[in-house]
Parts: C-alpha cells; structure tokens; sequence
C-alpha cells in the first residue's frame, strides 16, 4: 500500500484539485442513469412514448428510434446534475481556492499526496447561518483518486477536518453528500456523521432523484473532554 501525507493546500496544487475535483464528481453520471432508469416514471416514459409512436404511424422502426433517443436524452440528462455542479464550484469557491479557504478565518483546504502527487482533496468553511448557539464548519470538496481509494484516505482527509474544527472551537461538522455517492455515504455513516435530512438542490436533481443527504458530527465541548 503506498504510503501519503496530508498538508494545507498550496498553488502549485490548483491544477490537480481541480481535475480531481471534476472527475470525481463526473463519474457518477452512469450510476445516476442506472438510478434513472428505475424509476416508475422513466419505465412510464420508455414504453408509453414509443407505444404511442407506433399506435400513431403504424411503424415499428419509428418506435424503436424514439425508444434509442428517449435512451440517449436520458444519458444525457443524467449527468447534467454533475456537470451543473461542477460548473458552479469552478466559478465560485474554485475559482480562487487560497482566497476562497486559506484566507479566510476559521477555514481551510488540505490535500493528500502521494508519490510527489496530490490524490485527494478536502476543504472546510465556516456555516453563515448556523442555528442560534452553535458554531458550525460545513465540509466541502472530498475527493480522492479512483488509483488511491481504498487506502484509508478519504477517511484521514474527514479526521482532519474534525480535528480542525475542535481546535478551533467548532461544536459541529456538518455537510450534504449526494444519495447515489455510496461511498461517501457509507464513509460518513462509519465514522459516526447522523444524517439530518434530504433536499434536493434544484429542479433537474429532483427530476432525476438525486437528493442531497445532509450530515452533522456534533463535537464534544471542553467540559465533555475534561469528563
């Protein structure tokens, strides 16, 4: 198993973050038109259309075309809500990642490296509008290469989050990881996150039902750590 450190961002990494950011968040597309298919509403479109065709023109071959580009629109539709996303990241926080996190009191952006290369990313910022009382960082940005998954560091990249946000006073961690991202899913649920609640983001991840699966790690105070 190869060997990896975590260290605090820095700008020669930008290239790598970004591409790693991207393409992790893009290959969930084929799980997203598995997902889509399976739907009762797409099974509806997928047989009653091309039925529809065929009852009207009398031909099966233009029923099967519009069953190959009902297929193709749904391929297409289903990784908008990941292109979408990785758009919007790329012109607003991504844009200038040391402004957006290093600069920025009570916020951070770490990276993982490996054999002089960066595989894995995480980023950290501090909640707006958190409930009355509390003092909540929301964690951003996990990604880690598909050649280095498997080795723990997803996982080291959350703990030093959870270690930052104590350190600096934080009473949760909280975050939003897509339904159809199972690993992440699983990794926040193993290392004791409860989900809070489902959203969707907007109307395109509503037709296409991926919701948003929000997570909080509330942190001990002081006073639990002295017990």
């Amino acid at each position: 198993m190869a060997s990896y450190h975590i260290r605090t961002y820095q700008e020669r990494d930008r290239k790598r973050v970004l591409e790693l950011f991207s393409r992790g968040m893009e290959e969930h597309a084929p799980a997203t038109f598995r997902h889509l298919l399976k739907l009762p509403r797409t099974l509806l479109l997928l047989i009653g259309v091309p039925l529809a065709t065929f009852l009207v023109s009398g031909s099966w071959l233009l029923a099967v075309v519009c069953i190959v580009f009902l297929l193709l629109f749904l391929r297409f539709l289903a990784g908008q809500p990941w292109k979408n996303y990785v758009s919007m990241c790329l012109h607003t926080d991504m844009v200038d990642i040391t402004k957006s996190y290093l600069n920025v009191s009570g916020a951070g952006f770490w990276v993982a490296e490996s054999g002089g290369q960066v595989v894995g990313s995480v980023a950290a910022q501090p909640v707006k509008d958190p409930p009355s009382g509390r003092k909540q960082l929301q964690l951003f940005r996990l990604s880690v290469s598909s050649q280095h998954r498997g080795q723990g560091i997803a996982r080291a990249l959350v703990r030093t989050v959870l270690q930052f946000a104590r350190d600096q006073g934080y009473n949760d961690v909280v975050l939003a990881t897509g339904l159809l991202q199972q690993g992440a899913v699983s990794l926040y649920y193993s290392m004791g996150f409860q989900k809070t609640g489902e959203s969707f983001m907007d109307l395109l991840t509503w037709l296409v039902d991926v919701s948003l699966i929000h997570f909080t790690y509330p942190l001990p105070s002081a006073q639990e750590h002295e017990l």
